[in-house]
């Protein structure tokens, strides 16, 4: 039996970061496996724009990462409308890299990154958990990032923060029932992505394609990834119908990473 069997209500999910360049994807995986969705982001114009983009019944709510007072009243709203959370999908980011000589590197706007992504996953988990226990079942699924397995900018750590973070609630959660898990997506065509491959262009005289030569043939599947190729990893772990992937963090990247994790 799937998620979206259990009840007498289909199942539903908040997405945060919900205005960002994956959210379509993310949203039209869940939606694919039947499962009502909420998205979520601090800026109510981008995120009103960005439910027009993804269509058809898909929820708006604007709420803040870093305020738990509109993250409570988020969950309030969504339980208010629809009586119940299963899922939930920690997205939100800054989408700007912290990096440079340590000796000049804003430890301020560091922090204030950190309170974002990785205090923003929490403060939304403490919001969901106390429905999902009520249900006996859930699950969590955190978006963190490659960075997180190199050094080559400072605010990687946020997503090796995720990945501890993750592992760190799904102790706790197992026990009701709860999953959660971190997706850690490589290269995906948003439009970041479009940005960063024209501001590389322009810094070494050259074109955004070749630098996306450059990096495709670095990935072993000479493929860049699409925002429904990690919508589908989020579903299968949102639409789990036991708790049995749980702890993990699952990367999905054509191979790009070389590093050997057990």
């Amino acid at each position: 039996m799937s998620t979206a069997a259990v009840g007498s209500t289909p199942p539903v999910a908040i997405v945060t970061g919900g205005s960002g360049g994956m959210a379509p994807g993310i949203v039209r995986g869940l939606r694919g496996a039947g499962i009502a969705v909420v998205i979520t982001a601090r800026d109510a114009g981008r995120l009103a724009a960005a439910a027009e983009t993804i269509g058809g019944d898909c929820l708006a709510l604007a709420s803040d990462a870093r305020d738990p007072a509109s993250i409570e009243s988020l969950v309030a709203a969504v339980l208010a409308r629809h009586g119940r959370i299963d899922v939930l999908v920690n997205a939100a980011a800054s989408s700007t890299p912290i990096s440079g000589a340590i000796e000049t590197v804003d430890v301020a706007a560091l922090i204030a990154d950190l309170d974002v992504k990785v205090g923003g996953y929490l403060r939304y988990a403490q919001a969901v958990v106390p429905a999902m226990k009520r249900q006996g079942r859930g699950h969590i699924v955190n978006i963190g990032g490659l960075t997180g397995r190199s050094s080559d900018t400072l605010s990687g750590l946020r997503n090796a923060a995720v990945s501890h973070l993750t592992k760190v609630l799904s102790d706790q959660l197992g026990p009701a029932g709860i999953t959660v898990n971190a997706v850690h997506p490589g290269i995906v065509r948003t439009p970041h992505l479009a940005e960063l491959f024209a501001e590389m262009a322009h810094a070494e005289n050259t074109t955004p394609a070749a630098i996306e030569a450059r990096f495709v043939a670095e990935i072993p599947t000479r493929t860049i990834l699409t925002p429904d190729d990690v919508g589908a990893m989020v579903a299968t772990l949102a639409a789990a119908a036991r708790p049995t992937i749980t702890g993990q963090s699952l990367t999905i990247d054509g191979g790009y990473s070389r590093g050997i994790f057990l």
